[in-house]
Formats: structure tokens, sequence, C-alpha cells
């Protein structure tokens, strides 16, 4: 007889659970008595083959992206043990220890792990796909951002997937699946009239009608695990006649500023998805800690994100595609076109003294493929007015910081997680370099060679 729950081993009168026949063999902290050597112990408590022992490794890199100063140093040695950077200089500074295994990229410029910080590693399930199924693509979204170069996401949103990218979370971080470290946001927050009823759905956004249904809200989504809570003070845009852009606001301010105020209660931040209008000055005032999007950002809002110390998100590549220019064409005859808006106010952000502009892509397998987020890259120096140093400092430096991980990512200095990737040519004087990783290191796990390994 067989359940999902328990099998039982018959033998006449005489079965066996699964958990006994754990217990039996010995569990985690007690002496193996099950099949071939003592293992670990997995997520589940269940045994699982034990991880290789930490080895020394030594990087020989031709050239270096110093995100700290935003330029390019020649001939570095990267040593590493375990999963850290023990050490880093010029040949003459280190020393190559004497059992490390080299890595030789004398050839190529080395960086430190990308950092996308607007990812939606599950897609929007289609009717009558099971949650198995999103998941599943949910592990090939977020592998294929690793080996694109990505070693850390911040995640917007699970697409009416639930608390599920906490698994995913927590599966990369136990060392389940292969995957970058991620921060994720879980079912974000939506606003719902007072009165008005809206079908429920207990993996989809939450919809909250009052000031208290904001709180438990927020507080429901950081109990559940989410790193940050995922607002959307803005919905969509349309033009007037004369070409006036004009912007859906959500949440009344109080209701936006009760949710920002209890997250940050809490020890956590928010990120606010808004276009324009009333709803991205909203989320500025109420002190969103990342503006995402923003397609009407106007020179004073911007200066009042400086002084609030707020972070800019604007997703870019995701917003100048070619569907956006598509839907503009079909509802205004083509007299009107929100990317060259956006456009502007990234131009705008990039000149405004004091703006920390991120690295976003949107990638959500809808309309931006995962794996292809260097696009963002390629759009921020080629669009956005920003040079190639400073769009790499967004999507490293800049991304650990508001990410609170500056301390482990985001450069490649003694002591943080050897995330280390590598390309062939000088993304600093061809931002497309990104386009072409070659080699990828997670943690002192290579992850994909393709400037050593043999053919």
């Amino acid at each position: 007889m067989r359940s999902t729950i328990a099998m039982l081993v018959l033998a006449g009168s005489f079965c066996v659970t699964s958990a006994a026949v754990h217990a039996q063999a010995g569990g985690p902290g007690t002496p193996w008595r099950g099949a071939g050597p003592q293992p670990c112990f997995g997520i589940d408590d269940y045994a699982t083959q034990c991880a290789a022992p930490a080895r020394t490794i030594a990087i020989r890199a031709g050239k270096v992206f110093d995100s700290n100063s935003g330029r390019l140093v020649n001939e570095r040695v990267i040593v590493i043990r375990g999963d850290r950077i023990t050490d880093i200089g010029t040949p003459e500074q280190i020393k190559t220890p004497e059992d490390a295994d080299v890595i030789d990229l004398s050839a190529a410029t080395v960086l430190p792990g990308l950092i996308d910080a607007h990812t939606h590693m599950f897609n929007t399930p289609r009717p009558g796909m099971s949650r198995e199924l999103s998941t599943l693509i949910a592990v090939q979204n977020v592998q294929a951002d690793l080996r694109a170069g990505f070693t850390s996401i911040r995640d917007m949103s699970s697409h009416d997937n639930g608390y599920a990218d906490v698994d995913i979370r927590n599966a990369i971080d136990k060392g389940l699946i292969d995957g970058p470290r991620a921060q994720v946001s879980t079912r974000g927050i939506r606003w719902g009239e007072p009165g008005y009823s809206l079908p429920s759905n207990p993996l989809g956004p939450a919809i909250v009608r009052d000031f208290e249904e904001a709180r438990a809200a927020v507080r429901d989504q950081i109990e559940h695990g989410a790193d940050w809570i995922k607002l959307f003070p803005g919905g969509a845009y349309s033009f007037a006649q004369d070409g006036t852009a004009e912007y859906v606001t959500t949440y009344p301010l109080p209701v936006l500023q009760t949710l920002v105020d209890e997250t940050h209660k809490l020890g956590h931040k928010t990120a606010c998805h808004v276009f324009g209008g009333d709803g991205l000055k909203y989320a500025i005032e109420a002190g969103c800690d990342t503006i995402e999007h923003a397609f009407g950002l106007n020179q004073e809002l911007a200066q009042l994100m400086v002084q609030k110390g707020l972070y800019y998100d604007p997703t870019f590549q995701r917003y100048i595609e070619p569907y956006m220019d598509d839907n503009d064409e079909k509802n205004t005859g083509g007299k009107h076109r929100m990317s060259a808006i956006f456009a502007g106010a990234v131009k705008l952000a990039a000149k405004t003294q004091g703006m920390k502009i991120m690295m976003g892509s949107g990638a959500d397998g809808a309309t931006y493929v995962h794996g292809t987020q260097a696009l963002d890259f390629e759009a921020l120096v080629k669009r956005g007015g920003l040079t190639p140093s400073r769009a790499l400092q967004a999507g490293t430096l800049i991304n650990a910081e508001i990410m609170g991980v500056k301390d482990r990512v985001g450069s490649l200095d003694r002591g943080k997680f050897a995330d280390v990737i590598a390309v062939a040519g000088d993304p600093l004087a061809d931002i497309t370099e990104l386009k072409r990783v070659k080699f990828v290191m997670k943690g002192g796990k290579v992850i994909r060679d393709e400037l050593t390994a043999s053919p």
C-alpha cells in the first residue's frame, strides 16, 4: 500500500512507515545505518551526498573591473578559499598558494558577479498549468540568469505563484539547485476600493482596502519569508488628445504611507511599481526605498528622491521594447510614444547629481528572456546617458548597496563571496561585451567556463 505521506513496508501484520525507516537509518547527528558511507542531510533532513571539501583557487586575471572606483586595473591575482575571496592584489603583492588550483584568465576581463535588481523568476501561470510545472520553469529561469553572469537577483513578485519564490530562494541557499542568490518579494500588495469585492486568489497579490488590512498584509508576507514588500502606487498610462501622458494612481497617500512605515518598522524595504503622475509623487513622498520604472520622472521629483535617499530602478529595456511602440501606435495613431518619454526620464536621472541608478531588467518571460539581461546595460549606456562604468556600477555596487549586501557581493574584495565573471573583451570600451559572458563562478564554484576549459 502506498500514499504520498508514508511508505508502508508490509510483512504479514508488520509495517514500518518511511519516517520510522529514516529514524532507524540515522537522521542528522546520529550514526548512519543505511546504504553506503555516512551521508550529509539536506533541506528536508533526508540523506544526501556531502559537498566536496573546500579547495583553494587562484585566478590570474589580465584585467579586473574595480567596481569601487569604476576603473579597469591590470593584472590581478584573486585567491579563493571555499566560497570566499581571501586575497586579491597584483602578482607582486600576492603569492599563489602552492595547493591552489589555478584558473588562467590572463587574456580576459574579470568582473564581480552581476546583480539584476528586478527579475520575475516565475512566469504568470497559463490556465491549467500545475504549480509543479511553474516551479520547474522558474528553476530554468534562474539558472539562465546565473549562466549569463547574474550571481545575485532581487525578484519583484511571484506572478500568482504565492510564496513559491521563497522556496526557490531557500533551495538555492541550501545548495539544492544552482541559481543566483535571491531576495524575494512574494505576492505583492495591491489596492482595492473600500466595499469592492475582488475574487480571492491566495497565490496572487494581497488586496487591501484600509489601514489595518495594509499593515496585516505587510506582516503576513514578511512572516512568509518576503525580503522586500512590492507595492503598486501606479498602474496604466494613456495619452490625452494633446499628447499629455496620463497615469493611473492607486493607493491614497495615507494608505501608501502606512504600507511603507509598517515595512520599515519590521526592518524591511519597499519597492514601488509606478509610472508617473500622483502615484509617482506619492511613492517618493512616502519614502519607497526603490522607485521602479517612473516614466514621468521630472527634475523636481528626481531632486526629492536624492534628498530622501531613494534609489531609481528604471528597468529600462523592458519598457522600450517594440511592443510598447506597437501599443502606442494602435492607441494614438503613432502620434505619441511612451518609449521616448521614458528615455528622457532616464537621461534626466543620469544627469541629476547624487541620483543612485540601479540596474534591473524586469525579465519575466513575457517580453524579456531570462539570461539576456545584458541588454539593460546596453540600453542604459546607449539610450539612457550612463557611462559604461556607471552602468556596471549600477549592476554591481549600487544594487548590492540598496539590497543590504554590500559587505558580501558587488565588488571583488577580500572577505566577499567569490562571485566572479569574465568576458573576452573590454566592457568599458564596448558595453555589449556583457552579452558574451564566457566565465561564471558563484561562491567559488565554476558554473560556466568557455575561456579555459579544454574543447
